[in-house]
């Protein structure tokens, strides 16, 4: 199994580069039951590094699909207040977030997926405030990745469950970087090599981006005054931090009514437990009119209906196909993992720290500059070897951004 020592390294990475704890900020960690072990020496090290308070929120697979199966509709489609409240109280004492994402792909496979898009959307609403919080950068936050059982079976069909927890220890101990000698220094030098790529994107100031590929063929422009981000954040009370870990992105947002054409997923996306699979979607002035799904197709409408900005883009992510993700040859069918293999789109919520000033806007300025809005956002993967972005400048112009998969511009000063 994987030793101690290495789990300490990517502990110690998780709150040094992921959050950033200071001294004296309280932190609340999002973790599986299954995962108590590393959660453990991630809390420790926590007060070491002079956390006030750590407070683990504990989430069992096997007790949420339980619940699913067994509780009325009006427990399903509720949201507990005190859950609300312990996240704001957190948020409003300016503590810092971890989530440690491990969630089986197939949790709820067979649920009926009404009953997961009920919960979901009380979940959205009820915790609307809390995710002010995250998406204006307001704290720290950070997701990561701990191998459980189920979900490394899922990538490992032929092997055993040891052996395959071990094997995706090693994949993702490799993709984040706790396998070099100083990882945070090797995080460093990459959230450089992103900063220099949204540097020359915002510097483009593309009024639109063109995307083609089998099965995708879609013109999506961009707001004035869009940014890109990408690799390290920067809170409100100026503390950087890293809110994706791994992260081989740089991202933007689309003009929420201003999007036409075909876009074809090319992974699948794990959406509350149930998979959607090789879907295509179709649309007219921002918003998607037909869609097709060849697995979960009930569960893709579902999430379309969550509210009207669900049917809009929220977010456009640019990842080169020579990621170490996507090198590593796994579909991982987890979000975190899986975009940072290739581009991808996300269906509802932007962020609003994606366009200037967006963050001090309030919901019908944002609307009037083409920033969507939704109780949703799920990214999910359109990127290919064989997917080509073409940039349109303000004068017109065209100029090649992707090419085969990969940068065609000259995102690392060659």
């Amino acid at each position: 199994m994987v030793s101690t020592k290495t789990m300490e390294k990517y502990a110690h990475l998780a709150l040094k580069t992921g959050v950033n704890l200071q001294e004296n900020q309280a932190l609340m960690i999002n973790a599986p039951i299954e995962g108590a072990d590393f959660t453990r020496i991630v809390a420790r090290k926590a007060y070491e590094m002079g956390a006030k308070d750590v407070h683990i929120n504990w989430a069992d697979d096997e007790l949420t699909r339980l619940k699913y199966e067994h509780a009325p509709d009006e427990v399903i489609g509720s949201f507990p207040e005190w859950k609300v409240k312990l996240h704001d109280t957190f948020a409003e004492d300016g503590a810092a977030v971890l989530s440690i994402k491990a969630t089986n792909p197939d949790l709820l496979k067979g649920i009926d997926s009404s009953r997961v898009a009920m919960a979901n959307k009380a979940a959205g609403e009820a915790m609307k405030n809390f995710r002010q919080y995250t998406m204006n950068d307001r704290i720290t936050w950070s997701i990561i990745s701990i191998p459980t059982g189920d979900w490394a079976q899922k990538i490992f069909p032929d092997k055993s469950r040891e052996e395959a927890v071990e094997s995706l220890w090693e994949a993702i101990v490799k993709i984040v970087r706790v396998d070099k000698d100083d990882p945070v220094a090797a995080w460093e030098e990459h959230n450089q090599t992103l900063e220099t790529a949204r540097e020359i994107l915002n510097r483009k100031k593309y009024k639109k981006l063109h995307f083609k590929a089998p099965g995708t063929d879609l013109e999506m422009e961009l707001p004035e005054g869009h940014l890109w981000k990408g690799g390290s954040a920067v809170s409100e009370q100026g503390i950087q931090f890293n809110p994706n870990m791994p992260t081989e992105e740089v991202f933007s947002m689309p003009h929420k009514y201003r999007v036409n054409g075909t876009v074809s997923s090319t992974k699948p996306l794990n959406y509350g437990g149930n998979l959607i699979d090789k879907f295509t979607l179709t649309l007219e002035d921002g918003k998607v009119v037909d869609y097709k799904a060849e697995q979960g197709e009930d569960t893709l409408k579902h999430l379309l209906d969550t509210d009207e900005g669900a049917r809009r883009l929220g977010e456009v992510a640019l990842v080169p196909n020579e990621s170490p993700v996507s090198q590593s040859g796994l579909i991982f069918y987890n979000t975190l993992y899986d975009e940072n293999a290739s581009c991808h789109i996300a269906l509802g919520k932007a962020y609003p720290t994606n366009l200037e000033g967006g963050s001090e806007m309030d919901a019908e300025t944002l609307d009037q500059h083409g920033v969507n809005d939704s109780l949703a956002h799920v990214d999910f993967m359109i990127g290919s070897e064989e997917l080509d972005i073409d940039g349109v400048l303000e004068d017109g112009t065209t100029e090649a951004v992707f090419r085969n998969g990969t940068w065609a511009l000259n995102v690392k000063g060659d």
